[in-house]
């Protein structure tokens, strides 16, 4: 996978998280530099362990499922990403987020990092340095939370929950992207 594919991969697994930081921002107005900080360190971490955690899997499978792992690289990421696209248009009703709760803010940190697992387990099928890609996702997902909380704290509700359509569709046309360069029509 080269860098534009992966700097993509990023900006999709965070935009999740963009959308829960913006709530957080909006929630609480009066959030300051490091509550954010805090957040977003346990955002970055979360979503940088999950990818290798799932790469380790994938890696582990790769001998027994070798001849059909674009198809469920393709699976995984279609599914994580209609998910994405499923819940923005979602109209549950969004709680109140407490920012000084860490155990929640831990929790939402899993929520939006399970998708990151999904794709670790496809990049243990391609070849990419899962060093560099969880680091890059974890960096790109700290800078999100940290630019999400901003976002949330100084205006009412820029973005919506277009970013997670946005999402969605971005790892969507990764998994596309593998089982194209895989049957070689790329």
């Amino acid at each position: 996978m080269n860098a534009t594919w992966l700097i993509l991969l990023s900006v999709g697994l965070c935009l999740d998280t963009l959308a829960i930081s913006i709530s957080v921002g909006i929630n609480d107005q009066k959030v300051y530099f490091w509550q954010a900080f805090k957040i977003a360190v346990v955002f970055a971490t979360l979503q940088g362990i999950m990818p290798f955690l799932g790469w380790l899997g994938g890696m582990a499978l790769q001998n027994v499922i070798e001849q059909f792992d674009h198809w469920i690289a393709l699976g995984l990421l279609s599914f994580v990403g209609i998910r994405m696209i499923v819940q923005a248009f979602s109209t549950a009703e969004e709680k109140r987020i407490n920012i000084h709760n860490l155990r929640l803010i831990f929790v939402l940190g899993l929520a939006t990092s399970i998708d990151a697992f999904a794709v670790g387990i496809t990049l243990g099928f391609t070849d990419t340095n899962i060093w560099i890609a969880a680091l890059m996702i974890g960096l790109f997902t700290g800078l999100t939370a940290m630019i999400g909380m901003l976002i949330g704290r100084n205006s009412a509700s820029v973005f919506g929950k277009k970013v997670e359509i946005i999402g969605g569709l971005i790892l969507i046309a990764l998994g596309l992207k593998i089982v194209f360069e895989h049957t070689g029509q790329i």
